[in-house]
């Protein structure tokens, strides 16, 4: 049984107040009216089952009522007249709707809204109810309220003049049962265990934390079937995924294509060049879909998939001034991939276009001067020369609010259709050979308000599919009402029950359409006409199946692992290479592990067979190998322990691992190879013992695994002279020390007269020596700061670390690189090291820490002198390798306090930023100063002005704030972005009759900013096409794209919308305040925004 206490309707039963209209439990219709709510569904079938009770207190503690049809379904009342046993015993009535399974069906569900009534037999209007909505599926079959009522209540009349509920232990129990239709197979579901591509056909993509606005326009092209086969057209046999947009879009829409699950999108966003960061990012819909159009459309040049995206998505407009008096007009065409349509005051889609050709009357002081006519009277507007294919209308839902100056969102109702003919927008010389009615293909809704919210996708995929709801990684059928009423924004009730006085409440929709995504009805059947199988690039499905395959062996593996053992091996030459503490590094959260051969066993494999596949691997007869096993002693040091017996031919590998492995999660063993001329091998715990020898090597500050030997126990540590002096072809009078490596921590120096047995020495010890050094040696290479004896370099050794260093500035070209150090080294020896590394002085380094995320933290300070521990503690994670920034300074560290860093970012003379320049200068530098030093390190034009301007922008990223030569570097502050550019020849020749104004980019809207904004210069009766020849050369932007800039009037101080000027406009005409600057309208490829308002990152699409 389960409550419906979560419902939002639903609760403790009421009982009818006495001041209400008196209504009898058998007025039916009116009793729904007043207690069932109108939830917006289509209603199957209505049925009223009355359930007369008696003897109450001799009723079983649950009993059933007898079945009753409704809407195809029986249904029966479940009750608990003393409560069930999630309610305390005698303190509630218990009461459900039981739906009555099918028999040999367990593939069922249905929607029912009910009230529950329990009434005095005799008084039909004394009653008390609740009600409740609920998806009855096998695992919820029945619904209701364990507290439906307090039980002592029901035997008590409230007052005199009225009778109790339950009267002489008798009592009616009614039930109001309302089957709704559920035409989309999903009302109501809980979406435990749904299968999208089962129940649509579809699959969704998964969300990465804020990817949902990707997810709803990716599923709307993919679902735009003449694009995913252009996508499929670009050749990306040679690409790789990570690095390619084209074939990791393919590989996304490949996915969607065969998948059953939902598809990730990691891969997609990392050929955009974002970082983990970036997916937590939500972005514009509209502005992600022209980057990343513009980065397919250049990706298709010289495929067979060129020109797709324009025969698909581009359309025409006209933009003119029409003298009324006169025979003159003024006109400019270019091409749109979307229409931005107003929605605030416009109650449908019809009206947005209206509006969007509506046409503005210049007259009065507003005349327009048309060149050779003078100032006329004019009609100034837009209209459509075509319409593309697939249209993208943006619904304009963020707009500038003068009151609140801020932008906000638009929930106000918005209507769009199925269908609309758009012939009536389109010039009267437009080609109108095929009708230019289109249908609804997409929606893309935003839930939410400014600051955040959700993106989903509705899209009908083809003329017979239905509407379907793309949900990040669910996809599910909606409605038509889903599609259209829901989404058009404005106003929605409260839904309170018509018998409630208070006034019906409405409240703002926050989840509304945001664009809209129609295909022309003459087009429908070729934008989303089937694929066929050779549209799907055959190296995509090859290399797409080949990944599944090792996915799924990955997943035998991983399902198998239970039945499989991983067992290391340490070989002589892996004990050679090993550069620390026993024989091989296993754990160690400073140090990367040792490479060793490594080995995937089936637990139940025998020994035997195991060691027969291992001297095979080797190229050495079994019966020349034993294997030693590895156990970890109580000193924290992990040596070989005993060999592996193999004269029981049963004894399996795991048997081996719990018996002499103490049940480690791997195990790990010795090759121990007999040499040819020995008969067999010593035994263990014997008077034989294998010791290992490593050799320091001071000059090289190197640690080398020698190998092992056998040593009698009655040997003594000095008799291991003449051996290693063979072994290493030395002098037999080389001098030698030797130590024995007990712990990290502990390595002793051994007396030389001392046995083997009286110093302890064990099967798998190790023993340390060195060329005894002369007192000179010894010094010298102590104050060298390295380490003399093995003591100093096992220490070293036991508190090494590799950091990885890398410049500040983003834009060095230099590479970062890693150095091992000691974590008891202080900031001097640190910087010492970098210092010997960049072959740069060390005194003139600076070292700032970063956070996890490798961005700055906490410049260090040279004076502390801090440890090494200390410098990287406790930021770093086990296993994450520290990061350190470094800056090359032009003086000794210890001057900073008495000069000023700066960096400025030189645009040059053609406002682009060439570079960013580091200083260090004394804080009493002048800004002119400053200026001077800035053009030593920069090209000037030969013949320029030769003289620079350097400034800050303002928060609006509208304006320069140019810098006074007289003030002190030191009083600038810190936050400040500073630039400089050269002052053009133009500006230092204005005269005064010429204007010099601000101007910026923007892209679409005013208030999102980018780049660094620039003075122009205004000229008397010049037009404004010869305006832009100048800006053109100012500015040196490729053809290309120049012909997609756009020029707009911004009057800020009257919040007025942008003015787009015409190329016979006079800008110098215009009365400026000191507020009113250009505006450059076109793509930010720069990824940075210079607004206050949009503190984020354009969005990029790098690969």
């Amino acid at each position: 049984m389960t409550e419906s206490n979560d419902e939002p309707m639903s609760g403790p039963a009421t009982q009818q107040p006495e001041e209400t209209l008196t209504i009898s439990v058998d007025d039916h219709e009116t009793f729904m009216q007043r207690h069932l709510p109108d939830l917006g569904q289509e209603v199957e079938d209505t049925q009223v089952f009355s359930w007369p009770l008696s003897n109450w207190k001799k009723l079983d503690r649950k009993i059933t009522s007898p079945e009753f049809p409704c809407g195809g379904h029986k249904w029966r009342v479940l009750l608990f007249p003393f409560g069930n046993a999630s309610a305390p015993p005698n303190d509630s009535m218990s009461i459900y709707l039981d739906y009555v399974p099918p028999k040999n069906s367990e593939n069922w569900h249905a929607c029912a809204q009910f009230a529950l009534v329990l009434s005095n037999p005799s008084d039909p209007t004394n009653f008390v109810v609740s009600h409740a909505h609920h998806r009855f599926v096998p695992e919820e079959c029945d619904w209701g309220f364990t507290r439906f009522y307090d039980l002592r209540k029901l035997f008590q009349a409230p007052d005199p003049a009225r009778h109790p509920i339950i009267e002489n232990e008798s009592a009616i129990v009614t039930v109001f049962v309302r089957v709704l239709k559920d035409p989309t197979g999903v009302l109501w579901h809980n979406f435990v265990n749904y299968d999208s591509k089962k129940e649509t056909g579809y699959v969704g993509l998964k969300n990465q934390g804020a990817t949902c606005y990707m997810n709803s326009l990716l599923q709307s092209l993919y679902c735009t079937r003449y694009f995913r086969k252009a996508v499929y057209q670009i050749p990306t046999e040679n690409d790789i995924a990570s690095e390619s947009v084209a074939l990791a879009l393919q590989r996304v829409f490949y996915g969607l294509q065969t998948s059953d699950q939902p598809v990730g999108t990691n891969e997609l966003t990392k050929s955009f060049g974002w970082k983990s960061l970036d997916s937590f990012m939500q972005h514009d819909v509209q502005e992600f879909n022209r980057v990343l159009q513009d980065k397919l459309e250049s990706k298709m040049k010289g495929t067979a998939a060129e020109g797709a995206i324009n025969r698909l998505f581009v359309g025409k407009m006209k933009s003119y001034i029409r003298c009324v008096n006169v025979d003159f007009e003024s006109s400019r065409t270019e091409e749109f991939y979307d229409i931005q349509l107003n929605v605030k005051g416009m109650r449908n889609l019809r009206e947005s276009f209206q509006d969007y050709v509506a046409v503005e009357t210049l007259e009065g002081d507003n005349k327009y001067q048309a060149e050779g006519h003078g100032l006329q009277d004019a009609k100034k507007g837009v209209i459509f020369q075509s319409f593309p294919p697939v249209l993208h209308l943006q619904l304009k839902r963020f707009e500038y609010d003068i009151q609140r100056d801020a932008m906000v969102k638009i929930n106000d109702r918005h209507e769009f259709p199925f269908e609309i003919d758009l012939e009536e927008f389109l010039d009267e010389t437009a080609d109108r050979s095929e009708p230019h009615v289109y249908k609804l293909h997409g929606v893309l809704v935003h839930s939410g308000d400014l600051h955040g919210g959700h993106y989903f996708a509705l899209i009908k995929p083809d003329r017979e599919t239905r509407w379907l709801k793309y949900d990040d990684d669910r996809v599910t059928p909606v409605t038509d009402k889903e599609v259209l009423e829901d989404n058009y924004g404005g106003e929605s009730t409260t839904g309170l029950l018509q018998h409630q006085r208070q006034q019906v409440r409405t409240l703002k929709r926050f989840t509304n359409a945001y664009m809209l995504v129609y295909i022309r009805e003459s087009k429908l059947d070729e934008v989303l006409g089937p694929l066929a199988e050779a549209d799907t690039p055959v190296h995509l499905r090859k290399m797409i199946e080949e990944e599944q395959r090792q996915a799924e062996r990955k997943k035998r593996e991983r399902d198998e692992q239970h039945l499989y053992l991983t067992v290391k091996i340490i070989t002589d030459q892996s004990f050679q290479q090993h550069q620390g503490f026993d024989l091989a590094t296993f754990e160690d959260k400073n140090w990367p592990a040792s490479e060793v051969p490594t080995f995937r066993v089936l637990k139940q494999e025998t020994f035997v067979k195991f060691k027969a596949r291992v001297a095979q691997s080797v190229n050495i007869p079994p019966d020349r190998i034993r294997l030693w096993v590895l156990v970890g002693r109580q000193n924290k040091t992990v040596r070989p322990d005993v060999p592996v017996p193999d004269h029981d031919a049963s004894m399996t590998m795991e048997m081996v691992r719990n018996t002499m492995a103490v049940r480690s999660a791997e195990l790990r063993l010795f090759l121990d190879i007999r040499s040819e001329v020995e008969k067999v091998h010593p035994e263990p715990n014997g008077n034989t013992l294998m010791i290992f020898l490593k050799y320091f090597d001071a000059a090289k500050q190197q640690l080398y695994g020698v190998g092992k030997i056998y040593v009698q126990r009655q040997m003594r540590v000095g008799d291991l002279s003449g051996i290693v002096c063979e072994k290493m072809r030395w002098p037999s009078s080389t001098p030698l020390r030797f130590f024995e490596e007990i712990k990290p921590g502990m390595i002793e120096l051994m007396k030389t007269k001392a046995t083997f047995a009286q110093s302890e020495i064990q099967d798998g010890d190790i023993i340390c020596f060195q060329v005894e050094l002369s007192d000179k040696d010894v010094l010298d290479l102590e104050s060298q700061g390295l380490s003399a004896s093995p003591v100093s370099f096992y220490d070293f050794l036991q508190n090494r670390i590799i950091i990885h260093f890398r410049p500040k500035d983003e834009q060095s070209i230099e590479e970062g690189f890693d150095l091992t150090l000691s974590k008891k080294m202080t900031y001097d020896m640190m910087s010492q090291k970098v210092g010997d590394y960049l072959k740069h002085d060390h005194l003139k380094l600076r070292f700032t820490t970063t956070q996890s995320n490798g961005q700055p933290k906490q410049v260090l300070k040279r004076a502390l002198n801090q440890a090494v521990s200390e410098i990287i503690q406790p930021t770093y994670l086990a296993h994450q390798t520290p990061t350190i920034l470094y800056e090359l300074l032009d003086v000794p560290i210890s001057e900073l306090e008495t000069k000023r860093s700066l960096k400025i970012v030189w645009t040059g003379l053609h406002n682009k930023e060439e570079g960013a320049f580091p200083f260090l200068l004394p804080k009493t530098y002048t800004v002119a100063e400053l200026a001077d030093q800035v053009i030593k390190n920069v090209t000037l034009s030969p013949t320029g002005t030769g003289r620079i301007r350097l400034f800050g922008i303002s928060k609006d990223g509208k304006r320069q704030e140019e810098l006074s030569g007289g003030e002190m570097i030191g009083n600038l502050s810190d936050a400040a972005e500073l630039y400089a550019e050269e002052i053009p020849v133009e500006e230092a020749q204005a005269d005064e009759a010429d204007k010099v104004i601000f101007a910026y980019h923007f892209y679409r809207e005013p208030t999102r900013a980018h780049g660094v904004p620039f003075r122009c210069v205004c000229k008397p009766n010049e037009t404004f096409a010869e305006t832009k020849k100048r800006l053109a050369a100012r500015l040196q932007v490729p053809e290309r794209d120049w012909a997609k800039y756009r020029f707009a009037l911004i009057q800020e101080a009257t919040f007025k919308q942008p003015t787009y000027i015409n190329d016979e406009d006079c800008l110098y005409d215009h009365k400026f305040l000191s507020d009113d600057v250009l505006g450059l309208d076109h793509m930010d490829k720069s990824g940075k925004r210079t607004n206050g308002a949009y503190k984020n990152e354009a969005l990029v699409i790098k690969g």
